[in-house]
This record gives structure tokens, C-alpha cells and sequence, in this order.
């Protein structure tokens, strides 16, 4: 009888331990880029909890949530898929896919998970649960601006080639629409939140490329035609990022390539609507959640500045200097805070959006991108 009791004693602490539950809506991920690690972070409290090691080559690495914000899939430029279990704060599966990969993207229903690969090009796409690849998709290009769309589809595009691609998963087998004539060089890509409008900015002539994804056969609208690159040849520190885009009421706001200035676009419309000039090259323009301000930051040399911009005026409020190479931005989900990853100083810091008070610095290690879990209830992100 003692034997008995001392089991079932064992089996409900058990029970009890296992009934536990991790919150994970407060939680988010830091890239380490120069060890290969990520950085398990708070918000509430502003704290790092783990560092979690082995993820390999991180020098340009993003990441996504599975729906239910437990885990994490980073894309290395390695080709390294590695799935990371954020509640045990280990990784728990991963493989080498490919040669040389640019970035990732999960399905609206978190079964798909899809790479986006330079070397040898394409896209392959695995199982979020196994990570067993389910489908491999060449391209005969480097492929960039992958994302998801609704309806268990992914769409990307060719920078040698100039095509889009729209994957369709909803039947199991991918079914491939392609779309010709996006442009020269098309160097990134964003889609919208409600799924319809897709974006890539051009680096070999002037513009950008639009879809509308409603339409049944979706044809490229030209956007921004005398803006750009082509004409006049500038030089590129770095490339900006499309996927840092803001929306901001009707208008989008977009990074110039090779110019210190971002663009205003109708979203509607798709029509130019103003432009600002900023302190350098912007990299990312990122809007505060409820869209009153757009943040942006710079390239090499001018990226130790931030400037904010007014999204009804269109002019810069406020400028400040975070420190040297500021290389990404994340706000938290209703906006009132932004954590900015400071590689050179080995810092990430945040800042009260309201006051621009600094509340916080956070060590890191060479620290890039910054992804809370809300993106897990995101489309493209």
C-alpha cells in the first residue's frame, strides 16, 4: 500500500508539472548573428531568459511561428532549417536543405513550411511537423521575396528571370501559376495583410511590380515607373527590405533603393503620393502598429540613426542615435514599445514610442533581427 501511494504521489506531480503552461504571447527571439544562437527575450519584463546555441550560419536570418507561437522555424543562410521548441528553450529538429538561403515563410494553416534558396535556387517546402521535405520546386533562379498567402499558397519571385510564382498547396500537390514580366532584377517582396497586393521592388530598371492576388489571372501593374535605380546609377551600401514596409492608413511606405528618401504610395491606387528625405539609405520603414508613425533606419555608414516620421505630415519628428549599426526594429504589438538591435554595441535596446525615453538595454551578441510570437497571427510575416 505504502508503494501505492508513493506512485500515485509520483504520478500527479507529474500530472501537475505537466499541466503547467508556458505563456508565449509575451516571448520573442533575438538573432545572435555572429554565434549562430538566438535570444530568448521577455517583453512584460524586458529581460533575455535563454540563449539557445547550434543554429549555425545566422549572418542573414530571419524566422517565423508555428499558430500556436511554441516554435520557431530559422532560416540560416547556410540553408539551414532549424525548428526551435521556444517553452523547453531547445532545438528540437533541423536540416540542411540547401547551399545558400534567403528567408522563409509558413502556411496560413501552419502544416507548410517553405525556403526560399540562392544555391542552387528554388523553393523547397517541408512538413512543420518532421520537417521532411514535402515538395522541391526549381526554379533555375535565385529566389527571393517568398511569403504566404491564404488559401495554403505561397507566392515568390526570380531575380534572374523576372518571374513571380504562386504556389498552391490546397490540394496537397502544388499547383505552380507563373507570372511573367515582373521586371529586371527583382530584388524583395512584401504582400499585405488581408493577402491581396503583392509588391517587389526592382534593382535593374526603375519601379516596382505589383499583383493583385484577388484576381483570377493576376497580371503585373507597373508602380513608381520613373522612380528608381536604372536611370541614374547610384551606389548601394545596402539593400533595403521590403518586408520592412509600413501601411499607414491608405498609403503605403516604402524604402528607396539608392536614395536617401522613402516613398509614399495610395495603396489603392497604387499611385505616388509624396516622398521624404531622410538621413540615408533607408533599409527598413516600419510602422507603428496603429500607423501614426513610420521608423526608419539607415545603411552603412549613416546606420547609427533613427529618424521617425509623421504619417499625416509626412515630415520627420524626431531623430536619435541608438548607436553604431542599428539593424533591425520590432514593436510590440499594440505599439507602445520598440526594441532595436544595436549589433556594434553588443545591445538590444528599447524605447518608450511616446517619449522616445530609452527603457532598457538588453546584452546581446552581435544581435540582428528581432521577432516577437504576434507574427505568428500574421499574414507575411
Amino acid at each position: 500500500m505504502k508503494h501505492f501511494f508513493l506512485g500515485l504521489a509520483a504520478i500527479l506531480m507529474m500530472t501537475t508539472a505537466q499541466a503547467e503552461h508556458t505563456a508565449t504571447g509575451d516571448l520573442g527571439l533575438v538573432i545572435e548573428r555572429a554565434k549562430g544562437s538566438v535570444l530568448l527575450i521577455d517583453q512584460s519584463d524586458r529581460v533575455a531568459l535563454a540563449r539557445i546555441e547550434g543554429l549555425g550560419d545566422l549572418s542573414h536570418a530571419s524566422l517565423v511561428y508555428s499558430p500556436d507561437e511554441r516554435f520557431a522555424y530559422v532560416f540560416g543562410r547556410d540553408g539551414g532549417l532549424t525548428k526551435v521548441d521556444i517553452v523547453t528553450r531547445q532545438i528540437v529538429n533541423r536540416v540542411v536543405q540547401a547551399g545558400n538561403a534567403i528567408g522563409g515563410a509558413i502556411s496560413d494553416d501552419g502544416q507548410l513550411v517553405a525556403v526560399s534558396n540562392y544555391e542552387p535556387g528554388g523553393v523547397r517546402v517541408f512538413d512543420a511537423d518532421t520537417l521532411e521535405m514535402v515538395a522541391d520546386i526549381p526554379t533555375d533562379s535565385k529566389t527571393i521575396g517568398l511569403v504566404d498567402a491564404p488559401g495554403r499558397r505561397f507566392v515568390f519571385t526570380m531575380w534572374d528571370t523576372g518571374e513571380t510564382w504562386i504556389a498552391d498547396f490546397s490540394a496537397g500537390k502544388p499547383e505552380i501559376t507563373k507570372i511573367f514580366d515582373m521586371g529586371k532584377n527583382p530584388y524583395d517582396a512584401l504582400i499585405t495583410a488581408n493577402g491581396r497586393t503583392y509588391i517587389t521592388g526592382l534593382f535593374g530598371e526603375d519601379g516596382l511590380t505589383a499583383l493583385d492576388l484577388w484576381a483570377n489571372n493576376p497580371e503585373p501593374i507597373r508602380v513608381l515607373p520613373d522612380y528608381g535605380r536604372g536611370q541614374e546609377e547610384m551606389p548601394v551600401y545596402k539593400m533595403p527590405h521590403l518586408e520592412g514596409w509600413a501601411l499607414t492608413g491608405g498609403e503605403f511606405v516604402l524604402p528607396a533603393v539608392g536614395h536617401h528618401e522613402v516613398l509614399w504610395v495610395d495603396a489603392d491606387t497604387l499611385t505616388e503620393t509624396g516622398r521624404t528625405q531622410t538621413h540615408g539609405q533607408p533599409v527598413f520603414a516600419m510602422s507603428r502598429p496603429d500607423g501614426r508613425e513610420v521608423w526608419v533606419n539607415f545603411a552603412h555608414p549613416l546606420n547609427d540613426t533613427i529618424q521617425v516620421i509623421d504619417s499625416v505630415s509626412k515630415e520627420i519628428i524626431h531623430e536619435f542615435k541608438p548607436g553604431p549599426a542599428v539593424l533591425h526594429m520590432e514593436f510590440t504589438p499594440r505599439g507602445h514599445e520598440v526594441w532595436i538591435s544595436v549589433r556594434d554595441a553588443n545591445k538590444v535596446m528599447v524605447y518608450d514610442t511616446h517619449n522616445f525615453e530609452k527603457l532598457r538595454e538588453i546584452e546581446a551578441d552581435s544581435p540582428s533581427g528581432i521577432f516577437f510570437t504576434a507574427r505568428a497571427h500574421k499574414t507575411g510575416l
